[in-house]
């Protein structure tokens, strides 16, 4: 949840600041960009040349620097922040926070800041627990910032109590469920399906088509990082997803269908973007068939249709998406599969359209709503057309 955010980083006057070093290395193995405001306090605990190594990033003390005159410009940074933690936060810059003092970087810092501020107070048992303390934590509360909340524990002062400050892995784990319970479809799950499907006919051949999986694994992405938890199943494909997820790899067109059946009851979102072969062989040869006769005929045999049997069996509440890849008369085809097989989106591909289609990196696609609506986008890249269409998901979630 963390991979690519902009995170900058308070630390203040407490001895809990050693901390804010191993804080730092989990959120860079995070992926996160991290960037510190250092108090003058917090530096008599742990020195910025230890946080900009961790960090890869300069650390900020002071509005300018003497020597130079460069300045630290407090609103640059906290526009240029995801989301900004002050970990160990003091009694002292939490009651800063609560009355609007601003007589540091860091204070001027989070007046400035317009994303989420998470605070993890370190201080002692007493004041920890002073009505000051506690009218400032939920003063702060007020405004919108959230508290990760102390644990108990021996303190510095060698009473045991309440005031610990949260442990760096803790804290890791408080953002990213934080991140997680804020996306448009967290508590959702959603299934999809991607690439092409391969019907034997014999040990060495098969009748397939040239889908990559590129356009299914770009949705199952980003339906991953809207939230939801995905699981993707996957046809012959060198594809890879690049978010977590579960994937069940499949062949043939009946593996699909059973895998299918498996997950559809389960799953809030259905994204049907698989290439399923209309036709198997009859029969499967047992051994590799030998080039003896000039021709060669093969009796096919239709494929079970997993879109119309999951429409038929589709529950209120339940999206499913179809795509219709088409040569001719696209949208009256594209309309007519939406209708027969119970669609709420259908998604219109028109190899007809350079660009567009199996293998490349770019599609072309129009949407069509169970009223009919037609929305038309113009090429982009399979990343791009993977978020307008679960756009168009939400829409109907919402």
């Amino acid at each position: 949840m963390l991979k690519d955010k902009n995170i900058l980083l308070g630390v203040c006057g407490s001895i809990a600041a050693y901390k804010s070093a191993f804080l730092v290395r989990l959120l860079v193995k995070s992926g996160a960009n991290v960037k510190v405001v250092l108090t003058t306090d917090g530096a008599n605990f742990i020195t910025p040349l230890t946080l900009a190594t961790l960090s890869k990033n300069p650390v900020y003390t002071q509005y300018f620097e003497e020597e130079t005159g460069v300045w630290s410009n407090h609103v640059e940074l906290g526009l240029w922040a995801d989301l900004m933690i002050i970990a160990p936060i003091s009694a002292n810059t939490l009651a800063k926070l609560a009355t609007g003092i601003c007589d540091n970087l860091l204070t001027a810092v989070y007046l400035s800041a317009k994303c989420p501020v998470y605070v993890a107070p370190a201080m002692d048992l007493d004041m920890w627990k002073h009505e000051t303390t506690q009218h400032n934590i939920k003063r702060i509360t007020s405004f919108g910032n959230t508290v990760i909340a102390p644990a108990s524990g021996e303190l510095a002062s060698g009473l045991y109590g309440e005031g610990r400050m949260a442990e760096p892995e803790e804290i890791v784990s408080f953002l990213n469920h934080a991140i997680l319970k804020a996306m448009p479809l967290y508590g959702k799950t959603a299934m999809v399906t991607a690439g092409p499907t391969y019907e034997a006919i014999d040990p060495v051949r098969f009748i397939g088509n040239h889908s990559s999986g590129k356009m299914g694994f770009a949705i199952a992405d980003t339906l991953v990082r809207l939230g939801a938890e995905v699981t993707l199943i996957a046809g012959p494909t060198a594809q890879k997803a690049t978010q977590p997820l579960k994937r069940i790899d499949v062949v043939s067109a009946a593996d699909m269908f059973n895998a299918c059946s498996e997950h559809f009851p389960q799953s809030d979102i259905t994204v049907m973007c698989a290439a399923v072969a209309d036709y198997k062989p009859k029969t499967v040869a047992e051994q590799k068939i030998k080039k003896k006769d000039s021709d060669l005929n093969l009796a096919l045999e239709k494929t079970v249709d997993i879109l119309a049997n999951l429409g038929k069996n589709k529950t209120k509440g339940q999206v499913l998406v179809g795509f219709a890849l088409e040569t001719n008369d696209e949208e009256n085809y594209a309309k007519g599969k939406l209708e027969k097989k119970n669609l709420d989106l259908v998604v219109l591909n028109s190899l007809n359209d350079q660009g567009a289609g199996f293998k490349s990196d770019t599609n072309k696609i129009t949407i069509f709503n169970k009223a009919l609506e037609k929305t038309t986008f113009e090429m982009k890249s399979k990343t791009e057309v993977a978020n307008d269409i679960c756009e168009a998901i939400l829409k109907i979630i919402k």
